[in-house]
């Protein structure tokens, strides 16, 4: 009797606790029931786009762009079915989002695996009979010697094989880019040990005192005249340049513009003075042939006054171009006021036939000797 009320009491016990797991049961089944619908609503997304499942973002959208072209009601497709095409997009949000939490969920467990692994890695400490032999080899001292003689070894062939593929490709391919950079890097490298070398013989010289007996130590230097504001090395530099003959380029070319502009004029004026005035009509004809000349040679003038112009520092030395027919009138002038003057005289109407042959004959070399001239007149 006693063991009847025992139990009785036990299970009228039990009863508050079951009644208090009862609520936990319906939620737990519920949850499996709701995780057992998305799964099989999910399969059915996948069977939509006809993929499987563990598929790519990029397999993802593939199929759906070549299911959007039969089914989109705009597509003109005889397949086209706006429902269809209604699920299979809302199949396309579902599994390209199932896909990315896929992804990414096993991204985090490869970085927290290899965090793990990180943690619990064992790393020897690093003795000194390790660093000898560069680090080569494993093993007893005695083993690792001959690894590192075996890879010096190595090493020597490849360094040796190195320098006759290079010797090689110099010798049958001397012009090639490649070539002319390793030359352009060697000589860059003589060039800095030379600094080098000079630097250190100037520090040697210093330390032996060979710099304590020089003329005019402790006193101030002197100031050179000028512009005070001017940087001292950029004075020096340009004092050197000038004492040695050095001009700059603008400076060399303007004077070339203004010796070539002189002999054109006074070119110009001595074919007026041996043409004489009146002109006959075979002397008129000399004249144009002489004024064309002298424009063709004005236009070349005017392009190395074009030159000039991009490389003077100055704008207001920059110089406008010539006008060949300004120039030829400025040449007539010239030659009227000296006949006024008397320094010309013209040529008489009646002079003899041959006086007239003499007088062309002249014009002629003188035209051609000016004409010539551009030889020598860099343009």
């Amino acid at each position: 009797m006693a063991q009847i009320l025992r139990s009785r009491l036990a299970n009228a016990a039990a009863i508050p606790n079951r009644m208090k797991i009862l609520p936990y049961l319906g939620v737990l089944r519920n949850r499996m029931m709701s995780t057992h619908k998305l799964k099989r609503k999910m399969r059915e997304y996948y069977r939509l786009l006809n993929l499987d499942e563990g598929c790519s973002a990029d397999d993802v959208r593939r199929s759906f762009r070549k299911l959007a072209k039969q089914y989109h009601p705009d597509g003109g497709s005889s397949t086209a079915d706006s429902a269809t095409f209604v699920k299979i997009e809302e199949a396309y949000r579902q599994v390209l989002s199932h896909v990315t939490e896929q992804t990414s969920a096993r991204q985090r467990n490869a970085e927290e695996a290899d965090e793990e692994e990180g943690k619990f890695k064992y790393t020897t400490p690093q003795h000194r009979h390790y660093l000898s032999f560069e680090g080569v080899g494993f093993g007893s001292p005695s083993q690792r010697e001959k690894q590192y003689r075996q890879f010096r070894a190595d090493r020597a062939t490849e360094q040796v094989m190195e320098y006759q593929k290079q010797k090689l490709y110099s010798q049958y391919f001397a012009d090639s880019l490649t070539v002319q950079d390793v030359r352009q890097s060697k000589e860059q490298k003589i060039t800095q040990a030379i600094e080098r070398l000079v630097e250190d013989l100037i520090q040697e010289s210093m330390a032996k005192g060979d710099f304590d007996n020089l003329s005019g130590k402790g006193k101030p230097l002197k100031k050179f005249s000028g512009c005070s504001y001017i940087d001292p090395m950029t004075h020096n530099l340009n004092r050197i340049l000038i004492d040695n003959g050095y001009q700059p380029e603008w400076i060399l070319m303007q004077k070339e513009i203004k010796d070539t502009i002189d002999q054109l004029r006074e070119a110009i004026l001595a074919s007026r003075k041996k043409l004489g005035n009146p002109m006959t009509a075979a002397e008129e004809k000399q004249w144009d042939q002489v004024c064309e000349q002298f424009e063709e040679n004005i236009g070349k003038l005017n392009k190395r006054i074009n030159d000039f112009n991009l490389i003077v520092p100055l704008l207001t030395r920059q110089k406008v171009h010539f006008d060949a027919r300004k120039e030829i009138a400025r040449a007539q002038d010239t030659y009227e006021a000296l006949i006024k003057t008397g320094e010309v005289t013209a040529k008489k109407p009646n002079s003899s036939g041959q006086g007239e042959g003499e007088k062309t004959a002249g014009v002629k070399t003188g035209f051609f000797n000016w004409a010539n001239m551009w030889k020598f007149i860099k343009i």
